[in-house]
């Protein structure tokens, strides 16, 4: 309710997310709303681990802080994103995103290393820690106030499907966890004198460790280039099939430069014997229609099939009986019979899944192997894809 008042009150026109103006303000806005919350409860909780001479609670302070830091750098990240193409960059700056938000996940981490090394010190030499009745419900208080923080991130980051704020949401939602150990630290200083604040500071650091791991994780992997989402592929397929003569679609990749900044290139079968203008026509309809409508830069590359006979169909079928029986190949495409007389090449490409350990060479040997063995006049000519999503 309050996250939806927030964005009516400061963001225009807030359903048109695929606006990039739009986009950014939610941005903006997460950020904002980010620098606000983790200062004051920065400041609440350094009051509190000096007033009780708590590490747990002061480490809890500082990854507040970084939170902060944060906050600011994603901000950056989303301004720097938000920069139009140049000369060196003509797909524009939009993976700038995803470095912000790696360079959250870093300093995350570091925030961690240092209050394991403070932990460390406070096990060895132990200071008694006060519980008072106020400060503990302070504390209480920073964890409601994280754990919003945490769903008003995942909110704004799966509405406008940014891995910042997504990341911002897991950073929350870990701290949630680490300001839960440091009361119970608290809780446990009332009843007991054992020197837990120490211990406690460990696991809270080491939960900050493991947070700002994981967001490394997540963050790096669209920079490496990760497969494209399941979602925007079936809509590719579906999409390019749904326009007339075009048969089968396949060699799909899609290269990822920021959020609403893809490029996806493929391969259209077509029918062989059809006037190249009209189906040039078709082709060129499709990319800018399907560009259009997904938000992405569509190429699509014509791949002319063999006018179905019985002789090319009884091949294909005898193909793809072979590939069934194999279960490391995906499929086949581009099917055709080329040759004159008594000596034909059938030719064809075959899908093999990532995970396969069969080398190429065997599965095109073990294919040709097959087909000699019922038409030895055949001779297949093979090319291996492996599967780009």
């Amino acid at each position: 309710m309050f996250s939806n008042l927030l964005i009516k009150f400061f963001i225009k026109n807030n359903e048109d997310i695929q606006n990039e103006e739009v986009r950014n303000k939610y941005g903006y806005l997460a950020g904002a709303v980010g620098i606000v919350a983790n200062l004051l409860l920065f400041i609440v909780k350094i009051s509190v681990g000096l007033i009780t001479s708590s590490i747990a609670v002061t480490a809890d302070a500082f990854n507040n802080f970084s939170d902060m830091a944060s906050s600011i750098i994603t901000m950056v990240g989303f301004k720097l994103a938000s920069m139009p193409p140049d000369k060196e960059h003509p797909f524009g700056h939009g993976r700038l995103e995803y470095i912000s938000a790696l360079v959250v996940a870093f300093m995350v981490m570091l925030v961690g290393i240092q209050f394991v090394k403070s932990s460390i010190e406070r096990i060895l030499n132990p200071i008694p820690v006060k519980f008072q009745l106020i400060p503990f419900i302070l504390l209480f208080i920073s964890i409601l106030a994280k754990l919003w923080l945490s769903n008003f991130n995942k909110f704004v980051g799966n509405k406008i499907n940014s891995s910042a704020l997504k990341a911002a949401s897991v950073d929350a939602l870990g701290d949630v966890f680490t300001s839960s150990c440091v009361v119970v630290s608290f809780l446990a200083a009332r009843f007991t004198n054992l020197p837990l604040d120490g211990y406690i500071g460990i696991l809270v650091s080491l939960a900050i460790l493991y947070a700002g791991f994981t967001l490394v994780k997540e963050t790096i992997s669209p920079l490496l280039g990760e497969a494209p989402d399941l979602d925007l592929v079936q809509k590719i397929n579906e999409y390019v099939l749904s326009y007339e003569h075009i048969s089968g679609v396949h060699d799909l990749i899609v290269h990822n430069y920021g959020v609403g900044r893809c490029i996806a290139s493929l391969h259209a079968e077509i029918p062989s014997n059809i006037n190249i203008m009209t189906i040039h026509d078709i082709i060129d309809k499709a990319e800018r229609e399907i560009s259009k409508e997904l938000k992405i830069h569509l190429v699509i590359h014509m791949d002319p099939v063999c006018v179905e006979t019985k002789e090319v169909s009884e091949a294909r079928e005898e193909i793809q009986n072979i590939i069934d029986s194999n279960s490391n190949i995906k499929s086949m495409h581009d099917f055709r019979v080329v040759g004159d007389g008594d000596k034909k090449n059938l030719v064809f490409d075959i899908v093999v899944f990532h995970e396969n350990k069969v080398s190429d060479d065997d599965l095109i040997d073990y294919i040709n192997n097959e087909i000699k063995s019922i038409h030895p006049q055949y001779n297949c000519i093979i090319t291996v894809d492996r599967e780009y999503h």
